[in-house]
């Protein structure tokens, strides 16, 4: 008994049958038609000892007659043609196999060319997306560093409006100063021109009561009218000093007043700067929003692209799967047929 339940019997059947549809039966087919099933060795030993058995059943059988010769030829005949008719019928179907292969991995490479196309055009859409994000990026940074510098010279015009306020205070509070001081200046002038009218008056009374009393001694009396006419002229003098010192300081008021209004007219000038600036600041607080929402739109729209991408490379996968599945069934079918066409060469 033979390894694996493989005896002579079933050897020779297999080969029976291998012969019946016209294939050859080398050890690899008998070994198939037996249902992978024995030892190649084995079946080796059995085949040789048939083909032996028949050799010598061949030498045997020189002596027959001619009827069993013509017998069996026209049953060969028969068997080859019907062995050439399923060898044809084969090859026929191969070969629309085969057509029908070409066309669906021509097809198949169509659809990888648009796939790919697709793909491409995918990558070139996601790379402008991000670089596109990346502008709107560059862009809100550059609104978020403006805000931040006008926000500062907000605070900094803000800070210099307080210096100007605290500057037109020290001015105000100056001038009020001044004004107290000239009030000052212009009530002691008046009493001090009051003053030296009341003294003169009551003088020159004295010096007419004296002109009178001293009529007959106005020869001796001429000196000390000499040194009242120095006192009017002094007096005179000292009137028109306090009247030019007067002027100068109406002057330097004036002066002040004008610098005032000039401080008036930058602080007006200062807080429409101000309101500008807040309304710029309000501009790209809106700006700023929008790019914001753009950004938000865009990052979705790149995300939809990376599933849109990676739907596109699943679908390529599974095409390139199918495409090595028809590969491998096309060359396991050219292996099966493979011995046909060598019998027939």
């Amino acid at each position: 008994m033979a390894r694996d339940g493989i005896n002579k019997a079933l050897v020779m059947r297999a080969r029976q049958a291998l012969l019946a549809r016209g294939e050859h039966p080398g050890i690899d087919a008998v070994r198939v038609e037996l249902g992978n099933t024995g030892s190649k060795t084995t079946i080796h030993r059995y085949l040789k000892e048939l083909e032996e058995s028949e050799a010598g059943q061949a030498r045997s059988a020189v002596g027959l007659s001619d009827e069993l010769a013509a017998l069996i030829a026209p049953l060969a005949a028969r068997l080859q043609g019907e062995a050439e008719e399923t060898v044809a019928r084969m090859r026929q179907q191969c070969d629309a196999e085969r057509a029908d292969f070409e066309a669906r991995l021509v097809q198949a490479q169509e659809q990888i060319g648009q796939l790919q196309g697709q793909v491409d055009s995918l990558s070139g859409q996601l790379q402008a997306e991000t670089e596109r994000h990346q502008q709107s990026r560059e862009q809100l940074q550059q609104a978020e560093v403006e805000q931040v510098r006008l926000r500062q010279a907000n605070q900094d015009q803000a800070a210099h409006l307080k210096d100007r306020d605290e500057q037109v205070r020290s001015l105000e509070e100056k001038h009020r100063h001044s004004r107290e001081a000239l009030e000052h200046y212009r009530q002691a002038s008046k009493e001090q021109r009051e003053q030296e009218q009341r003294r003169q008056e009551a003088q020159l009374q004295q010096v007419q009561m004296e002109l009178r009393q001293l009529q007959q001694t106005l020869i001796l009396k001429q000196d000390e009218v000499t040194q009242l006419n120095r006192a009017n002229e002094r007096l005179a003098s000292e009137n028109a000093y306090r009247a030019k010192a007067l002027d100068e300081q109406r002057d330097r008021l004036e002066r002040q007043a004008g610098e005032l209004a000039a401080l008036h007219g930058q602080l007006v000038q200062s807080h429409a700067a101000k309101e500008v600036l807040q309304e710029r600041l309000g501009l790209l607080q809106a700006e700023t929003g929008e790019l914001k929402a753009t950004l938000d739109t865009q990052r979705q729209e790149a995300q939809a692209l990376h599933i849109g991408l990676a739907a596109a490379n699943t679908e390529l996968q599974l095409l390139r799967q199918i495409i090595v599945s028809e590969q491998e069934r096309a060359r396991l079918t050219s292996e099966e047929t493979a011995p046909e066409r060598q019998e027939e060469s």
